[in-house]
């Protein structure tokens, strides 16, 4: 049952906690623009690593997963896209309706919910269709 969690809902709670003041504030009060580390490069530029890009990376890799996931043909697979669905449903809603979502790493976050939807029913019914043998 628990692997029919959609792994993105946990980027979800994790933006909302950030809203709600959780991870502390950073410029202009934006909890996405706190640098958690930044360290010199040897070309000379430095590298600097927010938390707003520190959740788009943990989407993506939860992202990953959620492909891996879409590869199994099985009554679950089902249930995973339906909720899937209805994860990219709540990231638009509250993009639309939250004056806090209408951030950039909300919508990169909205996206990567849109793609793992269609990427999901994409690899899926490519995936199914490899395990009918006809004769």
């Amino acid at each position: 049952m628990l692997s029919s969690v959609p792994l993105l809902v946990v980027s979800f709670i994790l933006y909302n906690l950030g809203l709600a003041g959780l991870f502390g504030t950073g410029p202009n009060g934006d909890p996405w623009q706190i640098e958690l580390f930044s360290f010199r490069m040897m070309s000379g530029g430095d590298f600097s690593m927010t938390s707003g890009i520190l959740m788009i990376v943990i989407a993506l890799l939860l992202f990953f997963v959620e492909i891996v996931k879409a590869t199994r043909t099985s009554n679950a697979s089902v249930i995973d896209h339906l909720l899937s669905t209805f994860v990219f449903v709540a990231f638009l809603v509250e993009f639309l309706l939250v004056r806090g979502a209408a951030h950039p790493v909300f919508f990169v976050l909205m996206m990567i919910a849109l793609i793992d939807v269609l990427a999901g029913f994409s690899v899926s019914l490519r995936a199914a269709g490899r395990d009918i043998s006809l004769n």
